[in-house]
């Protein structure tokens, strides 16, 4: 028994001496086999990867890598997003060349420059928004049109959401929405993103659609929320795809919305809302056919949901993190209401009195950045900071890192809304966070009197606290994967 296991080794090794093929023979041939087919894939990537960098070899491009045919360097872009910008401009410069978004593409991240691109649109540059984005948001929304006809519908866009109306017509509906929406949120366990999401979205048909908007409201969310998702991917049209899903909730809104003008043209009744002022040929200068109509209530919806949305969120993120603007921000909203009886609602001397929730507002803007960029697309060959750019290259604006930089904002990780009182950075060359140029953003003043309202009631009815665990993304949009839960009480002064 002792020597077994040596006498059975010794004919173990003698068998494999006198034919290794019989027992490795089959196994090494395989794995030789693998490791040819390896070898051949590396050389073919590598191969592919050099050809695609040879093709978009011209002279006069400023310095980058184009990653792979068709796809590029996406995947890189979104994994890892700012890391990805960053290393490419310590390597590059803030001028490069890359293949992002199903195009090729040169990144600018020069606060000069960008400003420069920005308000320079007639010189060459219109938008460059991705395919995807343009073929479910229409080919007629305020984004992709340029020129007589962007201007024409940029006038029309402003018509409905003018200082006046805000006055008059929309702070009052906004104020009557808040009210309801943020009632009842004591003792429960709610997750603020889902909420915010449903203010921004019901908030603005209210404005839009006035009395009927409870009626198309579900079925208009549910196909919402998927064309916003379908805006975000490639547009690869294959059944299951988010952006197939895009494309059918865009034919669904318009039937949505179809359906609303051709009640409204056959009740001859006057409504006072957005839709109404588009739709009132008489007294409005614009006159709009009904498919620019839809794509412009599409655009109105969709540019409004996500930055409304988001923002609110991280302001409420921010004000939980940091009690001392908690705690300012609070003593300027119960000032107001010691002015007001219980039952009077916000109006715009209330919101010009509101100068600290400004700051957080654009605070929470910049430190979270809920917008990295602007894309715009060349229309002929052009020369841009001292390079030569090809005709059909997309530019992106990249302005995420100019929120960071600490030469434009002292401490700039540091959630600080007193940088934004007394010292004029709303009006710097650098502030870019809603735009800049004629494609500032129009709504502005408007999505700024939404968030302030509902800051007003959420800070002076309620504390909260995170009941802890969730994740924020902030790239390539800020979101709580699984939801951002808070805990909510009723606050008494």
């Amino acid at each position: 028994m002792v020597a077994k296991g040596p006498i059975y080794m010794c004919v173990w090794e003698h068998l494999l001496l006198l034919s290794p093929s019989l027992f490795l023979g089959a196994p090494m041939a395989f794995f030789m086999a693998i490791l040819g087919v390896v070898a051949l894939v590396l050389c073919f990537c590598s191969a592919l990867l050099k050809w695609n960098e040879v093709r978009y070899r011209r002279q006069g491009l400023p310095s980058g890598t184009m990653g792979w045919p068709v796809f590029g360097e996406t995947t890189e872009f979104l994994k890892q997003g700012p890391h990805f910008m960053r290393n490419k401009r310590g390597r590059y410069g803030s001028f490069f060349k890359s293949h992002i978004l199903g195009c090729p593409t040169i990144v600018s991240m020069d606060p000069e420059l960008n400003r420069y691109i920005l308000m320079n649109e007639a010189k060459g540059l219109v938008p460059g928004y991705p395919q995807s984005m343009l073929d479910i948001l229409g080919k007629r929304n305020i984004a992709a049109v340029h020129g007589s006809t962007h201007k024409y519908m940029r006038g029309a866009l402003l018509s409905i959401i003018s200082p006046t109306l805000i006055r008059d017509q929309l702070l009052p509906k906004i104020d009557e929405f808040m009210k309801i929406h943020l009632s009842h949120w004591d003792n429960k366990v709610i997750n603020i993103q889902d909420k915010t999401k449903e203010m921004a979205f019901l908030s603005s048909l209210k404005q839009i659609a006035g009395m009927e908007s409870s009626s198309i409201s579900q079925p208009f969310m549910t196909e919402f929320f998927k064309l916003v998702l379908g805006t975000l991917s490639l547009p690869i049209d294959l059944p299951g795809t988010n952006y197939r899903r895009g494309l059918q909730a865009r034919k669904s809104i318009i039937n949505i919305l179809s359906q609303l003008l051709e009640e409204r043209k056959a009740s001859q009744n006057a409504h006072v809302d957005m839709l109404g002022c588009l739709m009132n040929r008489d007294g409005n200068r614009y006159k709009l056919s009904d498919e620019e109509i839809i794509d412009l209530i599409i655009t109105i919806m969709y540019s409004g949901y996500e930055t409304v949305s988001t923002t609110s969120m991280m302001a409420v993120k921010y004000l939980h993190d940091h009690p001392k603007v908690l705690e300012e921000i609070r003593k300027e909203h119960f000032a107001i209401r010691e002015r007001k009886k219980q039952e009077d609602p916000i109006d715009c001397n209330d919101l010009k009195s509101m100068r600290f929730t400004r700051a957080v507002i654009f605070e929470t803007s910049r430190l979270a950045t809920i917008v990295n960029g602007v894309l715009r697309k060349t229309t002929h060959d052009m020369e841009l900071n001292g390079y030569l750019i090809p005709k059909g290259w997309r530019i992106y604006v990249y302005t995420r890192e100019i929120n960071y930089d600490q030469f434009l904002y002292h401490d700039p990780l540091t959630f600080n809304p007193w940088r934004w009182l007394g010292n004029s950075l709303e009006s710097q060359s650098h502030f870019l966070i809603f735009g800049g140029g004629t494609r500032q953003c129009p709504g502005k003043e408007l999505g700024i009197a939404e968030i302030s309202t509902f800051l007003h009631y959420f800070v002076t009815r309620y504390r909260w606290e995170e009941v802890g665990g969730d994740k924020l993304m902030k790239f390539p949009r800020v979101e709580a994967p699984n939801g951002l839960h808070i805990r909510v009480s009723s606050y008494t002064n």
